[in-house]
């Protein structure tokens, strides 16, 4: 029986830890929440030391103190966070309401209250009830029967596991209702498995005829997609499922606007395989987050959109496998002019880019020529950003939980931001943004332009992208509203307590002094003088800062951006 030996820096703090090889994963991980003072209720990820991403495991390499790894604890489930201090606030109210009701009715009625209160507390707090919220309540120890675990499978086995169930079910038929879902923006994208999300992968390429149009071998296409599922990090939100999403969309606007009598079949590869690749690796932190840590990707890439390069860069290396090469059989202009395609369509997602590429669009509305070179490369910019902030062109129900990670990712880099002293940006501040206030932002100044744009040229899109977006910035708009009132009504409640005790501490003062003293009347400023929208403004700014950087990232641009 061997041990393990992990050297690792926590907070920049040396740690070392030690472990047999039949310790159980959740042994494993338990050492390592302790070394970092935490609780199952955080992430842990460990790097090595050229910044690889390690597997905490029983089956980790040992390492020795000069080639130390470091541990980086990720905040608690947000959604987990967010219900735990509603709880504590409604602990608060009722506390409050308790008091007065003390006041106001008597102690009869209260003690009938406090019944009912602890009686709500109690099922509350019940496991069933915490079970369902996703919550657990701390028992202590308890001897209870040892049920059977199921074995922990690593990173790999897992994705063995997963290209196993994707080629037992590549050969099945998909039902007709699902291929017509499949075409649409109201497709849910929650109730399908990773294997599943494979197949349904590739009924894409195979009804939009890429197969026999490429020469493609079946088992070739089934490589390259497995390959890049297994090239999406395991992270919040820029993950496979959000990849799935991009090209499910996607796949449905070429539906909805018959692209494929406007088209090359060349054009329509390039936006599908696009659209399937573009957030290849994410680490889950945003290109101004390498540009100000100074990662080895903006050095590499001199600041130019790192992010979007180092996605093309891994698609490729992707490709350059024979067993994964989907581009095999085109001859080298055909190659040339897809490589291009797609490096264009992945670039054009980085949001530094945004108008400069939406001014471009509408120059070319009035006079839009499909059959002009040049257009048709800017419209396929348009729908690679359409479809990569498509969330809010779906039902609540599925563009919602797509918040919670969006939010959960950014906190999590505003954190570490935060703690390596780094500018952090307002939208992805914990401390200053909310749902409703981060989305009328983002969808009345992004997504509605966006959106209104690409429906002049395809009216029939309308009720497809623009109508549902329309509403969910009212249904957000109405909560940040409430909010604001909610807000405002305590503050007052709160200006006038405070306004109370102060004539009550003037009173005291005025009856203390000896007769004939003069009286002087102080001054005070009033709460409501302080700027009330500082936060939304903050945000608002914010969003405008990453939207407008074009005119200033313009300047250094290279040629190298827009491959011919």
């Amino acid at each position: 029986m061997t041990t393990t030996i992990v050297h690792f820096l926590v907070n920049g703090r040396p740690e070392r830890a030690e472990f047999r090889d039949d310790c159980s994963a959740a042994e494993v991980k338990a050492l390592f929440w302790a070394a970092a003072e935490a609780s199952p209720r955080h992430v842990l990820k460990m790097f090595a030391s050229d910044g690889r991403r390690m597997n905490i495991s029983p089956k980790m390499q040992a390492n020795d103190p000069e080639s130390v790894y470091r541990l980086e604890l990720v905040a608690a489930d947000q959604s987990r966070v967010g219900m735990l201090q509603e709880l504590d606030s409604m602990e608060d109210r009722l506390q409050h309401l308790e008091s007065r009701v003390m006041e106001e009715v008597g102690g009869e009625l209260l003690c009938d209250l406090k019944k009912q209160v602890e009686s709500f507390k109690k099922k509350l707090e019940s496991v069933e009830h915490l079970s369902w919220m996703g919550l657990f309540k701390e028992h202590g120890h308890q001897e209870l029967s040892q049920k059977p675990k199921s074995p922990e499978l690593s990173e790999h086995e897992e994705q063995l596991q997963v290209r196993r169930k994707y080629l037992d079910m590549s050969s099945l038929q998909v039902t007709e209702e699902v291929r017509e879902l499949l075409k649409t923006p109201i497709f849910d994208n929650w109730q399908w498995e990773k294997a599943e999300m494979l197949m349904l992968l590739q009924v894409m390429f195979t009804d939009l005829d890429f197969l026999s149009a490429f020469h493609i071998k079946l088992d070739v296409l089934q490589n390259f997609l497995f390959e890049v599922s297994c090239h999406y990090n395991n992270i919040p939100f820029h993950n496979f499922r959000h990849c799935f999403c991009v090209t499910q969309m996607m796949y449905g606007l070429i539906w909805l606007t018959d692209l494929r009598s406007k088209f090359t079949r060349i054009d329509l590869l390039i936006m599908l395989t696009s659209a399937l690749c573009h957030d290849l690796d994410h680490p889950g932190y945003n290109n101004a987050f390498q540009i100000n840590a100074q990662t080895d990707l903006a050095l590499l890439y001199n600041d130019i959109s790192p992010l979007e390069n180092h996605h093309c860069a891994v698609a490729f290396s992707i490709m350059a496998k024979p067993e994964c090469n989907i581009l095999q059989n085109l001859s080298n202009e055909n190659y040339k002019l897809i490589r291009g395609g797609m490096i264009r369509c992945v670039l054009a997602t980085d949001m530094v880019r945004h108008n400069e590429i939406l001014t471009q669009f509408r120059s070319l509305q009035p006079e839009f020529d499909f059959s002009n070179k040049e257009h048709k490369e800017v419209l396929m910019k348009i729908m690679m950003k359409v479809s990569d902030i498509s969330n809010e062109a779906r039902p609540m129900s599925v563009a919602e939980p797509w918040l919670d990670c969006l939010l959960q990712e950014f906190f999590n880099q505003s954190d570490t931001e935060k703690l390596k002293g780094l500018p952090v940006s307002p939208f992805m501040d914990r401390e200053k943004v909310s749902k409703p206030s981060s989305q009328t932002s983002f969808i009345g100044f992004v997504l509605l332009p966006l959106f209104s744009e690409l429906t002049k040229l395809f009216p029939c899109l309308q009720q497809h992208i623009v109508e549902p977006v329309q509403q969910a910035l009212k249904y957000y708009s109405d909560l940040e509203r409430a909010g604001r009132e909610e807000t405002s009504r305590e503050e007052e409640e709160e200006t006038s307590r405070e306004e109370e005790e102060e004539e009550e501490e003037t009173s005291r003062e005025t009856n203390a002094r000896p007769h004939g003293a003069l009286h002087y009347h102080e001054h005070h400023e009033s709460r409501h003088s302080r700027d009330y929208f500082k936060c939304n403004l903050d945000i608002l700014k914010s969003w405008n800062v990453q939207v407008l950087q074009t005119c200033a990232m313009s300047s250094i641009r290279t040629a190298g951006e827009d491959v011919e």
